[in-house]
């Protein structure tokens, strides 16, 4: 029955999302081209306000848990399940105080209006899934940024989005090299509940009343753990804060 009442309203839904991105992505090319970082950095801020604002017409409600727990004045790396886009357009709004840049799939940097745009000149890199030697200097370099501007990278280590909600096994590499070349950072677990339900009937229509978490869980100094303990520590938080 959710699914048949959802098709009418995700239509109105995905016109007003499509809207959004559309109007955004010359107002982010103005904002970098004439302005610079900042303005660009607001541009895309209130974009994904109304992006989340436009999710709100599908019943869907956000909550941040332990945001104060988050450390300021230090570079931070989030570590999280990844559940679906709503994570990142979530994310982007509630905590853009910490200037989230994201390890993010290559395919993405082309074809989306806005989306392609942001990650392409906000300070995120793209890599090449199947091609690990070209991952390896993208996030050294994204580890390199924070560290030296005191943003936040946030990495979803399992690769790919669970379309049931169960988190996958954590990889590695990625969280290796940006602990190893941004020693002052904090690393921040985070655990995200039920934004697989968004999708849960795939792109079209989209899950109707869904209460998205996002709880923040104890930080992580680098320069405080060998990174096996980093790794053991962040997962472990991560997978005990999500509800199947």
């Amino acid at each position: 029955m959710q699914k048949l009442i959802s098709y009418p309203i995700s239509v109105i839904y995905y016109l007003c999302f499509g809207f959004c991105l559309a109007i955004f992505h010359p107002i982010q090319w103005v904002c970098l081209n004439v302005f610079g970082y900042q303005a660009h950095k607001k541009s895309v801020d209130y974009l994904n306000f109304f992006l989340v604002k436009c999710t709100n017409l599908v019943g869907t409600t956000y909550k941040f848990e332990n945001r104060e727990l988050i450390p300021t004045g230090a570079p931070i790396i989030f570590v999280s399940n990844h559940q679906s886009m709503y994570d990142i357009v979530a994310m982007i709004w509630y905590l853009r105080r910490f200037h989230c840049k994201f390890v993010s799939k290559k395919e993405l940097g082309s074809g989306i209006p806005s989306v392609s745009y942001n990650l392409r000149h906000g300070g995120s890199v793209l890599i090449d899934r199947k091609d690990p030697k070209q991952a390896i200097p993208a996030i050294k370099g994204l580890s390199e940024y924070i560290e030296k501007n005191n943003r936040a990278a946030v990495i979803f280590p399992e690769g790919t989005r669970s379309k049931t909600g169960k988190p996958k096994e954590f990889a590695q590499n990625g969280l290796k090299i940006l602990c190893k070349y941004a020693p002052s950072a904090y690393v921040v677990p985070v655990s995200i509940n039920n934004s697989w339900k968004m999708v849960k009937f795939g792109f079209f229509p989209v899950g109707l009343g869904n209460h998205l978490t996002f709880t923040i869980h104890k930080p992580l100094a680098v320069k405080d753990y060998d990174f096996a303990t980093i790794m053991e520590k962040s997962e472990k938080a991560v997978v005990e804060g999500v509800k199947i």
